[in-house]
């Protein structure tokens, strides 16, 4: 095996190792928020102790998630880290001026409804969808 095959093999095992973790942690993080969101309703009947470690529990994956993606960020070649961070970049941009905007069509009263953030969570998973197919076929 040649030296650029051993050290593309070795790229794609680390590739693949840190898309696995990636994977475990946002599992890990959806169950649980699940666990803090119906927990003090179906589980523990709201009490304290219980919600209050269900949501810290909830922080702490959340920010394993943050590093696990840093991680798996760092792992990609230069182009990859570049689609990325565009797609990033304008997720980031769309759900600041659009979140603002939602926000502030109820506050002067041109929608009836309270915002919610599970809309904005939407937008903004349909504009990094779309940010990285956009990205790879640019670079195609």
């Amino acid at each position: 095996m040649s030296k650029k095959t051993n050290e593309l093999s070795h790229w794609q095992s680390e590739s693949l190792k840190n898309s696995t973790k990636l994977m475990f942690w946002n599992v890990g993080w959806v169950l649980s928020m699940a666990l803090a969101a119906f927990g003090p309703k179906f589980i523990w009947d709201f009490q304290t102790g219980p919600t209050l470690f269900g949501v810290l529990m909830n922080l702490a994956i959340g920010f394993g998630v943050i590093w696990a993606t840093k991680r798996h960020v760092q792992s990609m070649d230069e182009m990859h880290q570049k689609i990325f961070r565009d797609a990033a970049l304008l997720t980031l941009g769309v759900g600041l001026v659009c979140g603002l905007s939602y926000e502030l069509l109820e506050d002067i009263k041109l929608i009836s409804f309270e915002p919610e953030i599970s809309h904005l969570i939407i937008l903004m998973l349909l504009t990094f969808m779309g940010g990285m197919i956009n990205g790879h076929r640019q670079y195609r």
